[in-house]
């Protein structure tokens, strides 16, 4: 089995109001459960908002901490599950009920499950 990140992003200036954050929740805690129930659930969870983000980075000998999400962007990442699929078709299916849940895009991807001669390949190709 293949892992995919389904990664759910939400616009910063999103409002929903208290009936439709209920609603939202019943759909998602439901939805968790039938992932758990099918043995698809690896880990799940949201975030706080692009404000609450530390972002590290090394600058010479030493490390940057700097505060506020890595890059400006008019969207942030809200929550995401990973999951196990046997395949993309699954992942998507997985992901058709997660935006019908969340009643917003998912992100699919997946997981990179090679070794270091892959990842200098991949990398070689990318760099063409």
């Amino acid at each position: 089995m293949t892992q995919y990140l389904l990664a759910l992003r939400k616009a910063d200036n999103e409002k929903r109001s208290p009936e439709q954050t209920r609603q939202e929740w019943a759909d998602v805690i439901a939805l968790n459960d039938r992932m758990t129930d099918a043995g698809a659930v690896v880990f799940q969870g949201g975030v706080l908002p692009a404000e609450s983000a530390t972002v590290v980075r090394q600058s010479g000998g030493d490390f940057l901490i700097t505060d506020g999400p890595y890059t400006e962007t008019k969207e942030h990442l809200a929550g995401f599950w990973m999951i196990n699929a046997a395949d993309l078709d699954e992942a998507l299916e997985w992901a058709n009920l997660a935006t019908l849940a969340q009643q917003r895009p998912i992100e699919v991807r997946p997981f990179f499950d090679g070794d270091l001669d892959d990842a200098i390949q991949a990398n070689a190709s990318d760099a063409r």
